[in-house]
């Protein structure tokens, strides 16, 4: 949109153009935003889930009723709730929610409402976290609706005004976010959701002036092409026997993607192709011997995240496994569980345990609040557990509470030693209210350590770290920096009060081959003969060590 004068109001199509162009300008910046990450860990997905929450804002806004502020205000905010991925996704929901409450039953928003919006916005974020932290996008989104506001206050009513002045606020507050937060500043980074917000209003401000595209229709519906790639790719893996070794899936976020190029290129590798979605996300799924070309192929052409390779042979058996479980599934069971899993293996641990429905998620691909809200409907159960087993989907879990029917409580696990203590706690004999109490004194009881690499140099909490070198999380503090994933876990395994453990438990990654771990495994019988060391395949990505404690 030029800016040949003053721009006094924005229809409801105005205004969703302004959002459309926002998120195109941030999908060019989520892997910067992805970066940003106070853990030097290969989980960083601020951008990718703010990025995708909008993509379910968009969608919904396309399906408007009418071109009014107020109905397309409402229709993005009913799509950010349900889209909502991660912390930053579910905050930028309730800055979504905030401006649609200001605009009802308007035709066009002026600067004054616009002001107003953000300012309401602000307020609706921070009552959505229950302490809120400033140096966050908290932070930043209140500074840029004060300025907003302030300038509605004393110009001529121009939008753009308001929109540079809350631009420039956002861009100033993300600056100072290391002044407000020691812990950034010790690492050497800015907030990423804080990031994340200013370059939204970046692409607003753009959009005002003329300078960025407004992309050419919808998206396409994420949730919709989600269905469909399970119904075929479960066909896929009912019928015949592929002739390679590895079942590959990945999502690949980029501009102008090439879906027709990328199919080709994965017939040349494997059998079992799939490519579905549009220029700037496609799924991609491929049976072949050589997972890295599939995916260094991709990674040359866009972003590739939510990446799953798994054993094809395994997987049937899988299949197999879940299908005759869900046949003797009782439809009238009184109480059901629900847990979010990354990797095979752990999946087979929480099915083991009678999980009901498992959502796949986990660092680097949180679900969404309607991934989360459709398991919990598919319960053959009117009363829910739902464990979310990761610190970044607790939010959007909470989320799912008031929109079911069903009763429905969070145990809010942060991470799967927890999850899998706490449905170790639950038993079908006891009442809800009984079972929730057992779980959350159980996941209470749980040391977890996460072992991965780092993926830049730097210094947390007086520790110096080198890129490459393999850290230990501890219960979210990081503590422990070696050489090699096995000492990592010894050493990490040196900051727990070992009289207190019976049991340490080690769920082995997709990167870290059995017979290591078995021999990690008899290492830490010898350096620990009081407790009971156990071995299990999680097959999880990213983390070579996944180690509970209890």
């Amino acid at each position: 949109m030029a800016n040949s004068s003053v721009l006094s109001t924005l229809s409801g199509s105005e205004l969703r153009a302004m959002f459309a162009a926002a998120t195109a300008w941030l999908e060019r910046h989520v892997e910067a935003i992805n970066a940003i990450n106070v853990f030097p860990v290969p989980d960083g997905d601020t951008g990718t889930n703010m990025y995708l929450t909008m993509r379910s804002t968009l969608e919904e806004a396309y399906r408007a009723d009418s071109d009014s502020v107020a109905a397309v205000l409402a229709a993005m905010s009913r799509g950010a709730l349900m889209g909502a991925r991660g912390n930053s996704g579910v905050i930028l929901s309730q800055i979504i929610r905030g401006l649609a409450s200001v605009a009802e039953e308007r035709q066009h928003l002026d600067a004054r409402g616009l002001a107003a919006g953000l300012v309401e916005a602000a307020g609706t974020a921070y009552k959505a976290v229950s302490q809120p932290v400033e140096g966050t996008m908290l932070t930043v989104m209140r500074e840029a609706a004060a300025a907003a506001e302030g300038e509605a206050q004393r110009d001529e009513g121009d939008i753009l005004a308001v929109v540079a002045s809350a631009t420039e606020a956002a861009r100033e507050a993300v600056a100072k976010t290391p002044t407000l937060l020691p812990v950034l500043a010790e690492a050497g980074v800015v907030d990423a959701g804080g990031q994340g917000l200013y370059v939204m209003l970046e692409g607003f401000l753009r959009y005002l002036k003329g300078e960025e595209e407004i992309p050419a229709g919808p998206p396409v519906a994420r949730e919709e092409i989600e269905r469909d790639w399970l119904t075929v790719t479960s066909q896929m893996h009912q019928v015949g026997e592929s002739l390679y070794g590895y079942c590959t899936e990945f999502l690949v976020c980029g501009r102008n993607l090439r879906s027709d190029d990328i199919q080709r290129r994965m017939v040349e590798l494997g059998d079992s192709v799939l490519v579905v979605g549009d220029e700037s996300l496609l799924r991609v799924h491929v049976h072949t011997d050589d997972p890295g070309a599939a995916l260094s192929y991709c990674t040359a052409v866009g972003s590739v995240n939510q990446i799953k390779v798994d054993n094809i042979q395994a997987q049937a058996e899988e299949f197999l496994a879940a299908h005759k479980q869900q046949k003797a599934a009782a439809p009238s069971a009184d109480i059901a569980t629900v847990a979010v899993v990354a990797g095979e293996g752990m999946e087979r641990v929480f099915q083991s345990m009678g999980v009901a429905a498992i959502v796949e998620g986990g660092p680097t691909m949180n679900p969404s609040t309607r991934q989360l809200l459709e398991a919990i409907e598919r319960c053959p159960a009117d009363r829910v557990v739902l464990v979310p087993n990761d610190k970044n989907i607790v939010m959007a879990a909470e989320q799912t509470l008031p929109m079911t029917r069903k009763e429905v409580r969070l145990v809010k696990t942060t991470s799967v030693p927890q999850g899998v203590a706490a449905l170790l706690a639950f038993s079908p004999d006891e009442d809800l209210e009984a079972n929730v109490e057992a779980m959350e004194e159980a996941k209470a009881g749980v040391r977890t350590v996460e072992v991965t690499r780092a993926i830049r140099t730097t210094s947390i909490g007086g520790l110096r770290i080198r890129e490459g070198q393999c850290i230990a999380v501890v219960d979210g503090e990081l503590k422990v920096a070696r050489k090699t994933p096995e000492a990592t876990v010894k050493a990490a395994l040196g900051h727990l009060s070992m009289e207190e453990v019976s049991l340490i438990t080690l769920y082995y990654g997709a990167d870290t081959r059995e017979a290591e771990a078995r021999t990690l495994a008899r290492e830490l019988r010898r350096l620990h003969p009081q407790q009971d060391v156990e071995v299990v395949y999680g097959g999880q990505p990213h983390y070579y060590y996944i180690v509970s404690a209890e």
